[in-house]
């Protein structure tokens, strides 16, 4: 396992896990960018559920990488939805967010899939 792997996909676990608790604690930053391109409040539990289930299964990646695929391609549909979302919102302040995301999951599924 290489070491571009290794740090691609486990910072992409780090983010995404951050990214869960903070959702999960309805953290001020985390509501004011929801609110901005429309999403209500009570989603945050389960867009916390979802990122916090795309960590785990990039994690399992490691041992089973079938689990890894599927994590990696499901938090690329998610920040391609999430960034659709702010540009039909017209939301560009926090928009290198869903872009870094969005990057870091296609280069973990990337990785998943050819290393």
């Amino acid at each position: 396992m290489s070491v571009v792997f290794t740090v691609v996909v486990g910072v992409t676990i780090a983010l995404n896990a951050v990214e869960s608790v903070a959702n999960f604690m309805r953290a001020e930053w985390v509501r004011r960018n929801s609110r901005a391109v429309g999403v209500p409040d009570s989603w945050l539990p389960f867009l916390g559920f979802v990122k916090g289930a795309a960590a785990l299964g990039l994690a399992a990646g490691f041992a089973w990488r079938p689990v890894g695929v599927a994590a990696a391609a499901g938090l690329v549909v998610f920040f391609v939805c999430a960034t659709v979302l702010h540009v039909r919102r017209r939301v560009f302040h926090n928009f290198a967010g869903p872009l870094l995301f969005l990057g870091l999951s296609v280069a973990a599924l990337w990785l998943m899939l050819v290393a």
